[in-house]
């Protein structure tokens, strides 16, 4: 089989997904790492969230790092909102790229944001007015599309209907994310192909983890489906505090690699995002859990080193 080689474009979550559950960190520490994420190549990064600083300790400082992002012009910055209160700080912060937050079950969706689905699907329309009105983007990203901790499966057609719902309330972009890394090709091939039924033409990225193994596959399967647009995050950082057992997004630097291998063009250097992965580990105090960055890329002869 001849592989693909149209590129991929990866957005980096480690500052916003990457931190969320971890010990707070210093904001100098966290744009330490923006820092060394920006000197990848990454084009996107999700660097906070908006949300409640009792909720989510770790983000408490998203106006402070948002203060300095103009450090990194080449960089598109964005920021994931859980409502209209949170929209209206990132607004006034200076983000105006955001994602909006719609959990597929009910048991996540009141244990993330303490209210039901559908009261978050009612949400869409005027966040998308609020963000519009500041000349902003939308993204709904669509999460526990696959299965919930608390509900269980997750309908396939009920992630469908969000997204159909999502483009009607003015949505601007969407996301289908496997929260707490369940899902497995053919149900990812199963559930994005509904989305672009129910969502034709409109953009289409996927939010993985890694928590079962399936996350490298799955991201293979939803490319040769076209889907273009992927979330990762350095060391394979990140998980939902409010969904038990969920661990880590896959790893940004083997994702670059898997895709790079493949002759699919992502932009990131391999060096420097292993780099980044390092100082991750330097600042949080921790080893992590990425394959490649214990093991290192393919190696190379030594007489090729010397030439």
């Amino acid at each position: 089989m001849t592989a693909p080689t149209v590129g991929v474009d990866i957005r980096e979550v480690d500052p916003r997904d990457g931190l969320q559950i971890e010990t707070p960190i210093p904001t100098a520490a966290k744009l330490e790492l923006v820092d060394a994420l920006a000197a990848t190549g990454v084009r996107r990064m999700e660097v906070t969230s908006f949300v409640s600083p009792r909720a989510i300790p770790a983000l408490a400082d998203a106006e402070a790092v948002a203060a300095h992002l103009d450090r990194w012009p080449r960089v598109t910055f964005s920021a994931l909102v859980a409502g209209l209160g949170g929209a209206r700080r990132a607004l006034a912060a200076g983000l105006t790229r955001l994602e909006y937050v719609v959990s597929a079950s009910d048991g996540h969706s009141r244990a993330n944001v303490g209210r039901g689905s559908a009261e978050s699907i009612a949400l869409i329309a005027p966040v998308a007015e609020l963000v519009h009105q500041a000349g902003g983007h939308l993204e709904v990203i669509i999460a526990i599309a696959f299965d919930c901790p608390f509900d269980g499966p997750t309908p396939p057609e009920r992630v469908s209907e969000i997204a159909r719902r999502a483009v009607l309330s003015g949505a601007d972009s969407l996301s289908v994310a496997d929260t707490i890394g369940t899902a497995t090709p053919v149900r990812v091939c199963d559930v994005l192909t509904r989305v672009r039924s129910a969502a034709p033409g409109m953009d289409l990225g996927l939010h993985l983890h890694d928590t079962r193994g399936q996350g490298l596959a799955n991201a293979w399967a939803a490319y040769t489906l076209g889907i273009r647009q992927f979330d990762a995050s350095v060391g394979g950082l990140g998980g939902c505090p409010f969904a038990p057992g969920a661990s880590g997004n896959i790893a940004t630097e083997e994702l670059a690699y898997m895709f790079e291998d493949g002759g699919i063009a992502t932009g990131i250097d391999l060096d420097k995002t292993l780099s980044a992965a390092r100082v991750a580990e330097r600042l949080l105090d921790k080893p992590l859990g990425s394959g490649l960055l214990r093991a290192g890329g393919r190696p190379v002869p030594a007489t090729a080193a010397a030439d």
